[in-house]
């Protein structure tokens, strides 16, 4: 990764683009404000504002190397959680093999910022997109890509679409399963995409992926036995076209945020030749209070090192209008609402206190937050932390996002969607 070019993030100038930021700080840099080391209660601050806990990112930084190290497995975290080439710098300097991305938009950020290694965990049969990957790849010989193909209509879009290129694009073979996402839908089926894939001369058949977490969305046995019954499919898929693979270790790669456990497992079993198994999981980073706090394998395994939550909203209480309703200044605009609303944690006084809060969000409006009170002494103008679920729906949200240790802010993070 291009570290001059990550550490050049710090030299934008900060404006009224970048929500909630105080104002006396607009026409400096990042890094500077990053070096005032401000106060969020203290120091102009505006709400609503999402920030990341210092400790909880290294936490998780630390624990997935360590786990993934554990047990012989390569890491791509996917970077659309973040879309932040301050944190891929840090997944890479904990060990990631490289950085998932989902689409030609995310790539050419990553590109921007020098990452090195990509799996483009998708079809990629834009023809824009793709004379555009070639001249990236014919540029800089550095540069390694692999992206999905899951139909033999797919392939010869490719095909057409690159023409004669001076460095084959690599490929896998997706499987899928019925009521998944994309792949194909049967080992038959994914044996045609390979053979297709094998004889394209614009094409590398270099291994086999997948995507587990479309098939089940809890932590119960039956979910559990699905995901397995899926792995053990891939698994026979990669046995059954070893012949036509390109490359002398093929990528084998599967791995969400909610079941790389299994993955893993069955990824590290006994192969007949040499593979390399990835983990494409990239929510562990930040964590979170609701979908994943509920259903990741390290939170759910006894004796095992939980991650832990990284991120928390804060907004201010703007109406109290009934005994048991408050209003905060949070929305669909800020936090995260598809997999869980926001968790009220904690609320904080006039006097700087936090103390632990018993309330429920239970909606969302675009710039209101509706919070059931279970007798909390609430007022007007007090702050409220909230735990939020599903990190990849809220940084998005966000161009500029504070790390703090405590209330202090220490650092800033710049995302590109």
């Amino acid at each position: 990764m291009d570290l001059d070019a990550v550490a050049a993030i710090r030299a934008e100038r900060v404006d009224w683009r970048f929500k909630g930021l105080p104002a006396d700080v607009f026409g400096t840099t990042i890094g500077d404000v990053a070096a005032r080391r401000l106060d969020l209660f203290a120091d102009g601050f505006v709400g609503p504002l999402v920030v990341l806990d210092a400790a909880a990112l290294e936490h998780n930084l630390a624990t997935m190397a360590r786990w993934c190290a554990d047990r012989g497995v390569l890491l791509a975290p996917h970077g659309k959680t973040t879309m932040a080439p301050q944190l891929f710098a840090r997944q890479l300097a904990h060990g990631a093999w490289g950085i998932t991305a989902a689409n030609t938009s995310q790539l050419r950020v990553y590109r921007a910022f020098g990452v090195r290694r990509v799996l483009l965990a998708n079809q990629l049969v834009d023809p824009a997109g793709l004379r555009w990957l070639a001249a990236e790849l014919a540029a800089d010989d550095t540069f390694e890509f692999t992206c999905w193909v899951d139909s033999v209509a797919g392939v010869a879009r490719m095909t057409e679409a690159l023409g004669a290129v001076e460095r084959p694009v690599d490929v896998l073979v997706e499987l899928g399963a019925p009521g998944g996402r994309t792949g194909a839908r049967d080992q038959a089926t994914a044996l045609e995409v390979a053979r297709a894939a094998a004889v394209s001369p614009a094409l590398r058949l270099a291994g086999v992926g997948g995507y587990e977490g479309a098939l089940a969305h809890d932590a119960s046995p039956a979910a559990q036995s699905v995901v397995d019954g899926y792995l053990d499919s891939l698994r026979e898929l990669v046995i059954l076209v070893h012949d036509l693979f390109e490359v002398d270790e093929p990528i084998v790669t599967a791995g969400g945020s909610a079941y790389f456990d299994q993955v893993a497992a069955k990824l590290t079993e006994p192969w007949p030749f040499p593979v390399r198994p990835v983990l494409r999981s990239g929510a562990y980073i930040t964590h979170d209070d609701g979908f994943y706090r509920g259903i990741s394998p390290l939170g759910r395994t006894p004796g095992a090192q939980p991650f832990r939550s990284a991120l928390r909203a804060w907004a201010q209480v703007t109406s109290r209008p009934e005994p048991d309703l408050a209003l905060l200044t949070l929305g669909k605009r800020d936090a995260s609402f598809d997999e869980g609303l926001p968790e009220p944690q904690v609320v904080r006084g006039r006097d700087g206190v936090e103390r632990a809060l018993e309330a429920e969000v239970t909606a969302l409006n675009d710039q209101h937050a509706f919070v059931r009170l279970s007798g909390a002494d609430v007022e007007v103008g007090d702050w409220v932390g909230l735990g939020l679920s599903h990190p990849c729906t809220v940084f998005d949200k966000w161009q500029l996002i504070p790390v703090v240790e405590g209330t202090t802010v220490v650092d800033l993070v710049r995302t590109y969607f």
